[in-house]
């Protein structure tokens, strides 16, 4: 679904944040990408996304390059906070972009009311985001995203600022959303737990600028719980070498245990 190509961006006349990224998703995968500080993660999903673009290389989505955003692409970015409008109620923050699909103010309400139950906030409609923790502020920019029913669904480090728990069950609810909608998924996390628990593939990004420094398959089963999955020795073993890889400490290993 996904094709970068020798993806390169430099901002002015400054070295290169990414440089030669190539990197491919198929339809319905579930890729973490990982790395160091400042490695370039954020900028290579702008590119991604049609939000800037690359000074180097392109991106094919679905075959066509990416020159703009997307028709079917969403993004969850980072801070839930300043991508929700605090004058809006929760529901009309999760309709607002479907008027870009063409659809009339009943269906925009219905769609919005059913992504809201999807993500376990079928009674917040009428509050506003303030009102709402930042666990659930983070579930209503997830099912803005739900809502527009997008092919491809793009997230920035979307968990970043909840606590732990909050934490466990975002992960929990983005593969229970993948599961039932089949929708394909790039996810930048800081958290090497993370990226291994949600993952089809981790794909470990190097120091800047940002190159491809392993692409490494999760072996884990599909139905997969915060307590079980993390005790498996698969889990362990992969969550130590995407972490080596991270700090820069050893080329890629076999990934099995």
């Amino acid at each position: 679904m996904l094709e970068v190509e020798n993806l390169t961006h430099a901002y002015g006349d400054a070295p290169p944040v990414v440089a030669g990224v190539d990197l491919q998703v198929k339809h319905g995968e579930l890729v973490s990408i990982v790395g160091p500080s400042g490695c370039g993660k954020s900028t290579l999903l702008r590119c991604i996304a049609g939000l800037q673009t690359p000074t180097g290389g392109r991106v094919l989505l679905d075959g066509k390059a990416v020159d703009r955003v997307p028709d079917n692409l969403a993004v969850v970015f980072q801070d839930y906070s300043r991508s929700l409008f605090p004058w809006m109620s929760v529901r009309d923050n999760v309709a607002l972009p479907l008027r870009r699909r063409g659809l009339g103010r009943a269906e925009r309400r219905d769609s919005a009311l059913k992504a809201l139950e999807s993500v376990g906030l079928a009674d917040a409609g009428s509050k506003y985001p303030w009102q709402l923790s930042g666990g659930m502020q983070q579930r209503v920019a997830i099912a803005r995203a739900l809502a527009y029913r997008p092919e491809f669904l793009i997230m920035d480090e979307p968990f970043g600022s909840v606590d732990a728990q909050t934490r466990e069950d975002l992960e929990d609810l983005l593969l229970r959303v993948r599961g039932d909608s089949g929708m394909t998924i790039l996810l930048v996390t800081h958290d090497i737990d993370e990226s291994v628990y949600v993952g089809d593939r981790v794909v470990v990004l190097s120091r800047s600028p940002g190159r491809v420094r392993a692409d490494l398959p999760v072996g884990l089963p599909s139905a997969r719980d915060q307590i079980s999955t993390r005790e498996l020795p698969e889990f362990v073993h992969l969550r130590a070498e995407v972490g080596r890889l991270v700090r820069g400490n050893d080329a890629p290993a076999d990934p099995r245990p």
